[in-house]
């Protein structure tokens, strides 16, 4: 159970690095700086993804 909470909030430590690697390439170069920007929006996704499955399973859990 805790390897999904740490799960959860690691998706929020990628979602950074790739947004600051979108602003850093941004005028370098556009291609890079998109796919960083996919794949930044997909951490963010997957972090509320992952957020409202623990709370599921968790609340599976309690009956």
């Amino acid at each position: 159970m805790k390897l999904l909470k740490f799960l959860q909030y690691a998706y929020l430590v990628f979602f950074a690095l790739f947004f600051y690697d979108t602003i850093s390439n941004w005028n370098v170069d556009r291609g890079r700086a998109y796919m960083s920007l996919f794949f930044a929006v997909l951490a963010m996704f997957m972090y509320f993804f992952r957020k409202k499955f623990r709370k599921r399973f968790e609340e599976r859990g309690k009956l």
